[in-house]
């Protein structure tokens, strides 16, 4: 297959001068070839991306070709049949070129599937690159909708929104996949678990090929699986029909159709077919008016959850081929094999048969279906069919989309591995609450513009208090610091040269916004914050940005100093910014649970020049008045 088509043993893809037309994505046995491990992911996307981009045009050539073939075959049987008119042909070389046109059209459509197979390869890739070369900012999923401005800390550390974590780590097909990742950067998971998390990350990185086929399947990016009404369908009690009421249905219909036939090839005139068909036309109206009131029930309960199933059966299908070793893994691949169903058949087969029997039910639409649908029973006989799935595969859904979502969600956090090789899995212990990185930076920043910084929270230290100058980096760091937390106990790779981290619950209060809707100032914002930090379940990771800075100097270090002893008391670790320096002088007063660090500026000629490098103790100068002159105000 030309788009899993990649020679690790050499330094450039191998691209088949004609890929195998009709082939899909699900065509391979199994995904063995990787990406070589010492190449540069930004050298080894566009390695591939040209491949793929020549692929494209070679196929658009084809395609332009068989068009032209196709008028040429065209036009031959337009001379066919008027040779025919002047009884100079007999009909049936007609046959020939028509049986031709009839070839070019489908191999045309292959042509064209495997173009756009392409096409989804290259915005593969191309979405890749700019995510390497920081150009990834609204170009991907935000996860606006799991945006809340009450949760502790993700609108302060940017998880969701545009040019937020969860855009730059999420490449999930399915909204069941966005679910599960969105919920991993909203809560810590256990150690335990993070450590199983890593094995299957570490296991997924190099399967390049495996991320790119996901890639580009099933219909456009946004094709939208909705496993909330797809788990509550399922959750439903089967409204299994009698077994008598199904084989009469069948034994009804077959009859049925053929009366119709026979009906019709007497031009609806002989007595005998009309009575015949008057006779079963009675019966099955009968038994389809006792069936009415459940088939509906059936049909309005499956409208909405089962539709868009043709992207989860293919995603299905291709996890089923892998092999995997990591325990997890391992573990969710069972969890979509043949177990559970009495059929024995893989989950995929399962979820692609619903998928062919909504298609029936869709095609009620269809006008010849109208026509002799209700004569056989045909809405009524799929109900059935869909009640007899429901019955044998419903408690199964859960697990086949809890599994996909994992998987989706293990996928994107290993695509953001390979991408930054730099960044390691942080280390995990079980005992008292630490926070100690080493050379850590902000992952949503690019490399050139990161500058790295050295934290430790472990005993005795638990609180640093950063003083600095506006803009120095004081912000910077404590949002570093947080989506770095928030990475490790999702279970992700760290921007960091090592980090050791327990089980924390984060907390931010960095950027509490005043809210005309709920009537709060930002102050009182500010003070519900702190008591949501205060009530997390301990230990706990507090990250503080100029702590009560909007009220006067005496209640605010009064309070400031309160809070800090508090947070302590609980057992919590963390850091708080300040440009006041009576909460300095606490922290001395704290020693050695707390330790004064700050940032600084200088002035070179009229322009303020930073570094962004925490220096221990506490500044000594202020900016504010350079600020605002540079600014042009006259202070």
């Amino acid at each position: 297959m030309w788009w899993a088509n990649f020679n690790s043993n050499t330094a450039l893809p191998v691209v088949p001068f004609l890929p195998a037309l009709g082939t899909c994505p699900l065509s391979s046995d199994k995904l063995a070839l990787m990406a070589p491990s010492t190449a540069l992911p930004q050298d080894v996307y566009r390695q591939r991306l040209q491949a793929r981009t020549g692929k494209l045009a070679e196929l658009d050539l084809l395609r332009r070709r068989c068009g032209l073939v196709r008028l040429a075959v065209f036009a031959l049987a337009g001379c066919l049949v008027w040779l025919a008119t002047q009884g100079q042909l007999g009909l049936w070389p007609i046959a020939i070129p028509l049986a031709i046109f009839v070839a070019l059209v489908w191999w045309q459509s292959r042509v064209e599937r495997e173009m756009e197979f392409a096409r989804r390869a290259i915005a593969f890739y191309e979405r890749g690159l700019a995510r390497i070369e920081n150009r990834w900012h609204g170009g991907g999923e935000t996860g606006d909708r799991f945006i809340d401005p009450h949760h502790p800390y993700s609108v302060d550390l940017d998880i969701f929104g545009r040019a937020s974590l969860f855009e730059l780590l999420s490449t999930a097909r399915t909204r069941g996949g966005e679910q599960k990742l969105a919920d991993w950067l909203r809560a810590a998971g256990a150690p335990d678990e993070l450590r199983l998390r890593h094995e299957a990350i570490e296991e997924l990185r190099p399967l390049l090929d495996l991320r790119e086929q996901l890639a580009v399947l099933g219909g456009d990016f946004r094709v939208g699986v909705n496993p909330e009404h797809l788990v509550a369908w399922a959750a439903r009690p089967a409204a299994l029909f009698p077994k008598a009421m199904r084989v009469a249905a069948v034994a009804l219909a077959v009859p049925m159709a053929a009366a119709l036939a026979w009906w019709v090839s007497t031009a609806f005139v002989g007595v005998v077919a009309t009575r015949v068909v008057i006779a079963l036309g009675a019966v099955i109206g009968g038994l389809g008016l006792n069936a009415r009131v459940r088939v509906l029930g059936i049909l309005e309960s499956i409208q909405e959850p089962a539709h868009d199933l043709d992207l989860l059966s293919q995603i299905l299908e291709l996890l089923e081929k892998q092999t995997f070793t990591s325990p997890r893994l391992m573990a969710l691949s069972k969890g979509i094999g043949a177990g559970g169903s009495a059929s024995g058949q893989p989950a995929s087969r399962r979820i692609a048969h619903l998928r062919r029997l909504m298609e029936l039910l869709d095609s009620r639409d269809n006008y010849l279906v109208r026509i002799i649908g209700p004569p056989i029973l045909w809405t009524t006989q799929t109900a059935m069919a869909l009640a007899a799935w429901h019955a044998e595969n419903g408690a199964l859904i859960p697990l086949w989309l809890d599994a996909v979502a994992e998987m989706e969600a293990l996928s994107s956090l290993a695509n953001y591995a390979f991408e930054h090789p730099g960044d390691t899995f942080p280390e995990l212990t079980d005992g008292e609450p630490v926070f100690d990185a080493v050379d850590v930076g902000h992952p949503l920043l690019s490399e050139e513009r990161s500058v790295r910084n050295s934290v430790r929270l472990a005993s005795p230290v638990r609180l640093l208090v950063v003083s600095g100058s506006n803009m120095s980096g004081k912000s910077t760091l404590l949002r570093a610091v947080g989506v770095n937390a928030v990475l490790a106990l999702a279970g992700g790779p760290v921007r960091a040269r090592h980090l050791t981290i327990s089980r924390l619950s984060v907390g931010a209060s960095i950027r509490t916004m005043d809210s005309l809707e709920e009537g709060q100032s930002r102050f009182m914002a500010e003070i519900l914050r702190l008591k949501q930090i205060l009530e997390l379940p301990a230990p706990a990771l507090f990250l503080l940005d100029e702590l009560l800075h909007g009220t006067n100097s005496h209640d605010r270090s009064i309070g400031a100093e309160g809070v800090i002893r508090a947070l302590l008391k609980r057992g919590a670790v963390g850091i708080a910014t300040t440009h006041d320096l009576s909460l300095a002088a606490v922290a001395d007063q704290l020693a050695p649970a707390a330790v004064n660090v700050h940032f600084e500026d200088r002035l070179e000629g009229d322009r303020l020049v930073f570094d962004y490098k925490m220096r221990e103790g506490v500044v000594t100068r202020s900016n504010a008045l350079d600020l605002m002159r540079a600014a042009g105000l006259e202070v």
